[in-house]
């Protein structure tokens, strides 16, 4: 029988949680979701999964650049209270970059209150502005009423920042299934557009959580080339503690990124999926490098995309890192966010652009221009956060609205 002295042991105990922790983290490698869970590991941390990023300016007021990150998808309503709850282990941030190159230059970051106590206590917010500048703000509280609750919007006066997070819904116009089989045919040489004619919004009836900002531009100080590159990410915090017999100094936490999302489909569609976890925890740095630009070009070449729109693509998501770049100098203007022509999507995004048409334009070279799922189920608002409300539970014999 083997025997140790207590410094032996406080040795071994230190070494065994060393090693649990490693291999939580080799075997949970952290990944970036641009589109619900794109990718084997984002699939199975739904709180750090992100979906999709939005930027635009204001439509109401031009000098107002509205931000905004989703995640944890496919939130049904009857589990709103259960599921529409942000994780307070999770950095949410916003990356912006100002000087027109890969890396980021500032960071919006925001943190929530854990929810212990009932099912209508707010979530508390805690949002560090780019300048330093730090400020509180509750949550929209979920609900199981017939009516969506009131939203909660607060105003940091300071600073003259709103600020929204809470469930809402997806607008989001994607066929996976479609767009899928489609893929599939393509790639096994007989390319059928019939796929994509159900005309099915997979992501018609769910909701997901939001996080917006307004914030004034001159806030962020753009640079002379009037245009800011976005990109969001999810950091998972793991505190370490010795065991209390064993305890020296202070406890220490371990931070991973586990999630990035800009430009709209960027893994889901054109990184192959043995690189789908790898892409997910790498940096905008990494795309600018070329990381994986032979694995994107590689997809959409057996896709039959030709070079020039090869080279569009990756001005967009490789050249200069997956931003989402939105120019000051295009006005955004009408309902619901903005619906002028030429001010959405690869300019920014706006909750109304419907992204996968005008990719799978691009990707097919202008053979197939929609996947038919063009008309979001609820009507977005014309003021911030613009996103629709979110679904609630229906009465008997009324349709759940979703599009599986």
């Amino acid at each position: 029988m083997f025997s140790f002295t207590r410094r032996q042991l406080a040795m071994i105990v230190s070494l065994a949680v060393i090693i649990v922790v490693a291999l939580y983290f080799t075997a949970h490698v952290p990944i970036e979701a641009a589109d619900h869970g794109d990718a084997p590991i984002a699939s199975l941390d739904r709180s750090a999964d992100l979906n999709d990023v939005y930027a635009l300016l204001d439509p109401n007021d031009n000098t107002r650049v509205f931000l905004a990150m989703t995640s944890q998808g496919f939130i049904v309503p009857a589990e709103a209270v259960n599921f529409g709850i942000f994780d307070p282990s999770i950095t949410y941030r916003f990356e912006l970059e100002m000087t027109g190159d890969a890396t980021p230059d500032k960071f919006i970051d925001i943190r929530f209150s854990a929810k212990t106590q009932s099912p209508t206590q707010a979530q508390i917010a805690t949002v560090i502005l780019p300048d330093g500048r730090t400020f509180t703000a509750p949550n929209t509280i979920p609900s199981l009423a017939a009516t969506a609750p009131p939203r909660v919007i607060t105003t940091h006066q300071a600073s003259g920042v709103q600020f929204f997070s809470g469930l809402v819904d997806d607008a989001f116009l994607f066929d996976i299934p479609g767009v899928n089989r489609f893929i599939a045919s393509v790639r096994a040489g007989a390319p059928n557009a019939s796929f994509l004619n159900r005309g099915r919004d997979t992501f018609a009836g769910y909701n997901t959580l939001a996080i917006a900002l307004s914030l004034p531009i001159a806030l962020l100080q753009p640079t002379a080339n009037s245009e800011i590159g976005v990109n969001a990410v999810t950091i998972r915090n793991v505190a370490l503690r010795r065991p209390t017999r064993f305890q020296r100094g202070a406890s220490k936490t371990l931070t991973t990124q586990v999630d990035r999302a800009a430009n709209p489909t960027v893994n889901v569609v054109l990184v192959p999926f043995p690189r789908k976890n790898e892409h997910n925890i790498s940096t905008t740095m990494d795309d600018a490098a070329g990381r994986f630009t032979d694995s994107i070009v590689a997809t959409l070449t057996a896709l039959g995309t030709r070079l020039e729109n090869i080279n569009t693509l990756a001005q967009i998501a490789v050249v200069r890192g997956d931003f989402l770049r939105l120019k000051f100098d295009i006005r955004n203007e009408g309902p619901g966010g903005g619906n002028n022509p030429g001010a959405g999507f690869p300019n920014g995004r706006r909750p109304g652009d419907d992204v996968v048409d005008t990719l799978l334009t691009v990707i097919t070279n202008g053979a197939i221009t929609t996947d038919n799922a063009n008309t979001n189920d609820v009507p977005f608002i014309n003021t911030f956060p613009f996103f629709g409300l979110p679904h609630q539970p229906r009465d008997t014999g009324m349709d759940d609205q979703t599009r599986n």
